[in-house]
Parts: C-alpha cells; structure tokens; sequence
C-alpha cells in the first residue's frame, strides 16, 4: 500500500490528472450502467408480462363464445391464430384454454399438452392473474393465467407461456446495446482526458525545462509560452525597461510616462487559467532575472576593468585575517611582487598598522576611511607613502576591505626639497638676525676670555669668586650658543616623514629662538600666551616649525610699516579635543575677497620681489597632513590672524605613529 501511495506521489502531473478524470467516469458510468440496467431490465421484464397478460385477455374475451357454443374447432383456430400473431410467434411458446374443471380444451402445441402443464399455474377463484414459471418440455417459460368469464360466472381459465429465453435474449441485446454505449462514452473520454492533460501539463513542463536551465546557469534560455507584441521598451531596450518607468512614478505621475509604457505588454495578462497566468508570471520573472543578470555582467566587466587597469593600487582585504583577496597588476607593480603573488598573503606585511584601519570602521558602521601620506612597505622592505582609501564591500561570502592606495612618495619627496627650498630661504632672511642672536654669548664668551686674561696677568690674580662666576657666565653662554645652533640645525634638517607626539608651544618657542631677536630689531611687541599643559598632537615637528615660522615672519611682514607700533600674538589653547595655536598681528588685514585665494600657490600680497607666494600653501597642506585646518580671522582691533586647529593625540600624545 505504501508503494502504491509513492508511486502516485512521483507519478507525472498529466498522468495524474489522466487516470484522475478516467477513474471518475469509469465510476459513474459503472454505477450508470448498473442503475440503468436495473430500470431497463424491469421495465423491459413488466412490458412482456403487460403484453402477455394482455394477449390472454384478449383470447379469454374471444374464446368466451366459443366455450359457451363449445366450438372446440373455432377454439383452436383462435389460440392459433393469436400464437402467430406478429411479434407473438417468438415470444409465445403455448397457448392454453381450460375449461372451469381444468380440462383442456384448446392449445397450440403440436404434440401432447406435457404433463402437469394445465395444473402448474392454477388461477384461484378471484384472481384476474397469475404468473409462474414453468418448464414446458424442459424449457423454460413465464406461464400467465386469466379467467374466461361470462357476467359472474367463471367458464375457464387462458394460459399464455411467455418465451423466457426470447424474453433474456432482449434483455441481452438491451445490455449489450448499453454497454457499448458506456464503453463508447469511456474511450471518448479516454482519449479527451488524454488530450486535456497534456494541455494542462505542457506550459507546466515549459516552465519545468526554464527552471533547470536557470539551475544550470543557462541564463539565455528564452522561455516559448507565447509571444509578445514587441511594441514595450522592455523587449527593444532593456535599459529603459517599463518597470523603471513605473518605479519611477512617484511624483511625476504616470500621464509623464511614455506611452508605449503606459500600456507596456510586459504587464498585460493574457487570457487564460491560473496555470497561464503562473506561465506568464514566470516568463516576465525569467525575463527581468535575465536582464538584471546581463547588467550584473556588464557592471562586473566594467568594474573588474576599471580594477584591473587602475592606475592605482587596489586591494581586497578580508577584516577577520587581513588575508588579501584580490590585488590589481598595479599593486603588485607598485608593491614589488610578481604577478599573483599577493593574493593569498597578509596585507599586514605591506602596511602593519592597517589594524587601526579595521577598527576604525567598524567603530565608523561602514563608513569609509581614508589616511594621507601613510607609510607602507615594498616586498624588499623599502617603506613608500600612499594615500589610502579604504571601504568595507562583502566579498565572496566574506566580509573584507576595498584599500585604494595612491602612492606619493614621490610626490613628498618633491614637497619635502619645497619645503627645504622654502627652509633655506627662510635661513638666508634669518641670517642677520640669527648673527646678531649668536653675537651676543659669543661677546660674553669674549668679555669672559678677555677678563681671565687680565686677571692671570695681574700679580695674585683675580679673587676666586670672581673667577668661578666669570666661568659659570661663560659655560651658560656657550650653552645657549649651542641650543641657537641646534634650534638652528634642527630646523634646517630635512624633515623625518614619521609622526610623532609634538607639543605646539614647544613648536612656537623653538621657531622664536630663531626669529623673536629679528622682532625685537623690527620693534614688534611680541605677546605670547602659550600654556605649558596643553595636549600634544601628532605631528612631525619639523614641518610643524616651519608653518609658525611661516605665518610670524608674514606677521612681521605685515606689521612692519606700520603707523603704530606692530604687536604680534601668539596664543595656544585646548578645546573639544583639539589643540589651538593662534598668530595674530595688528597689519592692515587681508581683504574678504582674496581670504579663499591666500593659501593657492604663487599667490602674494605682498610686492613683486618680496615674496613667491608659496609659504601659505605649503603651510596649508602641512597643516591637513596632520589631520588639521587653518582659519584666518578679524581680531577686532584690527589686523589678520591665523588659527591652526590639530586633532589633540589620544593618550596625551605619548606613542608615536
């Protein structure tokens, strides 16, 4: 039983709907034909009776004369007469006339009456009928008796024997006529079920065959349920699709649509049942699933191409492991490894602080990331600088990190001989100042050198307090010659390109050593306001040196005609996390309209000759490597000032980059 229920369950959908609809009509044809030979064969067995009844009566009213004139020739004639009679001569076998003592007086049969004939069906008194079966010479017979009457009066009795085996031979013939019928009715039927389920089943398996291509990958398959008027923009030009148009309703409404999407086919249900209606579904799916698959292509061979041919190193990172996923030729160019030979490595060879990366955008929720002039590192171990980009994408299942890098080692080293450049220029204007500077503990040096002179020459020499104090002047001016010249030295190094925790008013000492006594010639009021707490930033102090030495030396120069005493500030504060540094002067100011055009290179306010116009805009990008702005404000007593802005470095600043 239970394979009979498995087979059923696997068996075809047309099959089943075939041997469904055959099973329903061979049950109701067999009870049909059950019921209908039921009614037949009675109403056919009582039509014979009535007819045989109705033949004995008929003799019984016509024998009455002959019995009473007891005309036993004219009896016989008649019973012979009404056995061959018309149909009468197949379904009568006998004929029989009793007298009222039951004694035969006529019959039809061509030999002796058999025996027990007469007395097998005896009519009692006050019946009009009787019927019985009787076997007449061994053959079978339906034997109908009725009274022969005259008023009250009973003078005998007719027996009609009905043919039985007339009477089965119809009632064969009827079946086999309706059955034949039925079985017509079966094999039409057959055949229409057989016709009606595959017509059914056929969009089914259509749909069945589309499938498993798409399983297959086979995505070009072109569905056959049917064609459409290629009157829709889906059909001619799949990137303007109707269904676009109609998500793109919204406020424009539909009256703004083109026409032919007004009344797109795409979405036109042809008529039919539900199993059309699913066709057409599946079709419009199978159409759209095959054009978002070919924009999918083209946008993946578009990207892998922009990818591949990038001018820039791109990578794909996964973030759990940093194993890299994939790698541009240019990367493996730009990082000096053979081809594929990044793939499959650790990212954290090439760059070992990309952790802080990672982390970075996770605390960010996907946001992008992006670090200027980072230090990365070649496969021979030679460090380079980029600029990095990095997204979070999902990649094959896993989640990872699309890291565009610009490499600008170049481009750094190009900024840092600029910057020298600018350095040693910003040394030659020093020169007179930082002279004059060092001319003073050196003439101390001397005056000390010259009194020790005397004193030696000098009969009991000098007392020996005065000689320990002339050397202790001695030793602190030639250590403060020393920290001129290392100030000096350090400013002129080339800068170190790795970051580290500097503290902004250290910065603007330092850069006043340099230049405060070139100030004090120019008579400018020096006020300085720089707290010896405040956080420190990450930076790289050189470059740092050079945008204060920058922007006091354009203060100096702005101050220096002027009608009034100049008065340069120089303040530094902490607030919401970051590290302030403020130069202001009292100058004439800088007009609004050229503020946005100071920082661009070779532009100058100053007279031709005086200046390149390139401090401001090297101090500009200095400034945004270490993650700050600058701001250039009105103080309101006149004047310029220029606020520096730098993130304060997480732990006061204490670890380097």
């Amino acid at each position: 039983m239970s394979g009979l229920v498995t087979r059923l369950r696997t068996m075809a959908l047309d099959k089943k709907i075939f041997f469904s609809i055959l099973v329903v009509i061979l049950t109701i044809s067999l009870a049909i034909a059950l019921l209908a030979r039921w009614i037949l064969v009675s109403s056919l067995t009582d039509e014979l009776e009535h007819r045989g009844v109705a033949v004995a009566r008929d003799i019984a009213e016509r024998a009455r004369g002959f019995m009473l004139d007891e005309d036993k020739p004219g009896l016989v004639s008649l019973v012979f007469d009404a056995a061959l009679l018309g149909e009468r001569r197949d379904l009568v076998s006998y004929i029989l006339v009793l007298d009222q003592e039951g004694q035969v007086r006529a019959h039809t049969f061509i030999r002796p009456v058999p025996e027990g004939l007469a007395e097998a069906n005896r009519l009692p008194r006050g019946r009009q009928v009787s019927l019985r079966a009787v076997t007449p010479g061994g053959a079978e017979a339906l034997d109908i008796a009725v009274p022969v009457t005259e008023g009250i009066s009973r003078l005998g009795e007719v027996h009609v024997g009905l043919n039985q085996d007339h009477v089965d031979a119809l009632v064969g013939k009827l079946r086999i006529t309706f059955l034949g019928f039925i079985s017509a009715i079966i094999v039409v039927v057959f055949f229409i079920s057989l016709r009606l389920s595959a017509n059914i089943t056929r969009p089914l398996k259509r749909l069945t065959a589309v499938s498993d291509a798409l399983s297959r990958g086979d995505f070009d398959v072109t569905p056959e349920m049917g064609e459409r008027p290629p009157d829709c923009p889906a059909y001619r030009d799949s990137d303007l699709p109707c269904w676009h148009y109609d998500q793109m309703r919204g406020d424009e409404g539909a009256e703004n649509l083109p026409r032919a999407c007004a009344t797109c086919n795409f979405y036109r249900s042809e008529p039919g049942d539900e199993v059309s209606q699913l066709a057409d579904s599946f079709r419009n799916m199978v159409f759209s699933i095959k054009l978002y698959r070919r924009r999918l292509r083209e946008s993946e061979e578009k990207y892998r191409s922009l990818f591949v041919s990038a001018p820039d190193p791109i990578l794909v990172v996964a973030q759990d492991d940093l194993e890299i996923l994939d790698a541009n030729p240019r990367a493996e160019e730009v990082y000096g490894y053979p081809a594929g030979g990044l793939v499959g490595g650790s990212f954290a060879v090439i760059d070992p602080d990309f952790g802080e990366v990672i982390a970075g955008l996770e605390a960010r929720s996907g946001e992008c990331a992006y670090r200027a002039k980072f230090p990365q590192f070649r496969a021979d171990g030679e460090p380079i600088y980029v600029n990095l980009h990095a997204c979070p994408i999902s990649y094959r299942g896993r989640q990872a990190v699309i890291v565009a890098a610009a490499d600008v080692t170049e481009m750094m080293e190009k900024d840092a001989q600029l910057i020298q450049a600018s350095k040693m220029k910003s040394l030659g204007e020093m020169s007179a100042g930082i002279a004059h500077e060092l001319n003073q503990p050196l003439n101390a040096v001397k005056m000390g050198a010259d009194f020790l002179s005397l004193a030696s020459e000098q009969p009991g020499g000098a007392p020996q307090e005065h000689l320990a104090r002339v050397a202790e002047e001695i030793s602190r001016q030639v250590d403060r010659a020393a920290e001129i010249i290392d100030t000096l030295r350090g400013f002129g190094r080339k800068a170190d390109a790795r970051m580290q925790a500097v503290d902004v008013a250290d910065t603007a000492h330092a850069v006043l050593r340099l230049i405060g006594r070139q100030l004090e010639l120019a008579d400018v009021r020096l006020v300085l306001n720089l707290p010896g707490d405040l956080p420190r930033i990450r930076a790289q102090g050189n470059r740092l040196q050079q945008v204060v030495f920058n922007l006091i030396v354009n203060a100096r120069d702005a101050v220096e005609h002027n009608q009034r005493r100049g008065r340069i500030e120089i303040s530094a504060w902490a607030e919401n996390g970051r590290v302030m540094l403020r130069v202001a002067d009292n100058g004439p100011g800088i007009p609004s309209e050229v503020r946005a055009k100071v920082f661009e290179p070779f532009y100058t306010t100053k007279e031709t000759g005086l200046g390149m116009g390139l401090g401001l805009a090297i101090s500009y990008g200095i400034v945004q490597d270490f993650g700050g702005d600058i701001r250039i404000d009105e103080p309101p007593r006149g004047g310029a000032a220029f606020t520096l802005s730098f993130p304060a470095a997480g732990g006061n600043g204490a670890q380097g980059a």
